[in-house]
């Protein structure tokens, strides 16, 4: 089953989706934790949010760090993963492509979806909902709120399942028929 955790900054989407992949496979089944969040050196706090990030997985869970979700899914699709997180993924993508001003990453967006629609396994994407705010004051920000936003769209159509995190709580917007 392919699950879609969104909700805003800090709302438990990815302490939710942990525990979410934890109970779709056996107890001590491996599950690949697909981290795309830069590390930024000198930046404390960001240091601190991965570190407690990494220290609630088990020790039998294995973590790649990368900003190629495509490549990582078609590597092993049957294999548990937890991708976290989607917007990560596109802002280094805007980045990679330099198109937070022009350009395309219509391809990347592509490979990603293609990629999660063949996976077989147990997957689990965490995305932040951009939805719900005011409108970015700037055309980066924009264009960031857009592609995320028509991203997350079309991921929701190919998951079992969607669950919007509000407050530490899942409230699901659409439940697995299976």
């Amino acid at each position: 089953m392919r699950t879609l955790v969104l909700g805003g900054i800090r709302s438990g989407k990815s302490r939710w989706a942990e525990a979410a992949i934890a109970e779709s496979v056996p107890p001590d089944q491996p599950v690949c934790y697909v981290a795309t969040g830069s590390a930024f050196d000198g930046d404390e706090d960001w240091s601190r949010r991965v570190a407690e990030h990494r220290r609630r997985r088990p020790a039998h869970w294995s973590t790649v760090e990368t900003d190629d979700i495509a490549t990582q899914l078609r590597q092993s699709p049957n294999t548990p993963t937890l991708v976290d997180d989607i917007g990560g993924w596109l802002a280094a993508t805007l980045d990679r492509e330099q198109a937070w001003d022009a350009g395309s990453v219509a391809v990347d967006v592509e490979e990603v979806i293609a990629a999660v629609r063949a996976f077989h396994g147990p997957l689990v994407l965490v995305s932040p909902e951009v939805g719900l705010t005011v409108v970015p004051a700037t055309a980066s920000g924009r264009r960031f709120a857009d592609e995320l936003g028509g991203l997350n769209q079309r991921l929701a159509a190919l998951c079992e399942r969607v669950v919007l995190v509000v407050a530490g709580q899942p409230v699901p917007i659409k439940v697995a028929t299976r």
